[in-house]
């Protein structure tokens, strides 16, 4: 009798293909779960769960935005500029105030955009803004 030896042949890893078929399923999941920053929109921090914050109320400039995207402050109609001034004069005076923006439903997203920018070009750290519902009071 006769022993036969069988000598195992080396598997070529560029034979294998579940071995490229995993390594592009890898490198579609990572491309898929990757955080593509593309667009920065607005960036607001929010406050903490459960987190309250005391402020003055003469550190608060109340705004309101109408339907028909007109300014008002302290319930006389204000300008663009008149609005910039405001808040310019204000941070000078009060670095920590805060900016309550009222928006109408019906207010054209453009302007809310707009009093966002006024917010930012000027520094105000402290925004908040809210719709004004059927139920809300002026």
């Amino acid at each position: 009798m006769q022993i036969k030896i069988h000598k195992r042949k080396n598997i070529n890893a560029l034979d294998s293909g579940s071995l490229s078929d995993l390594a592009f399923l890898l490198i579609v999941f990572f491309i898929v779960i990757a955080v593509f920053n593309v667009n920065m929109g607005f960036l607001m921090d929010l406050p903490k769960k459960n987190s309250s914050k005391l402020v003055n109320i003469s550190d608060i400039i109340k705004i309101e935005l109408t339907g028909d995207e007109k300014y008002l402050y302290e319930n006389s109609e204000i300008s663009e500029q008149d609005l910039i001034n405001i808040v310019k004069n204000r941070v000078k005076e009060r670095p920590n105030m805060t900016m309550f923006l009222s928006i109408d439903p019906m207010a054209d997203y453009q302007a809310v955009v707009n009093v966002i920018d006024i917010v930012r070009a000027n520094k105000v750290e402290n925004f908040s803004f809210r719709m004004r519902g059927d139920t809300d009071e002026n």
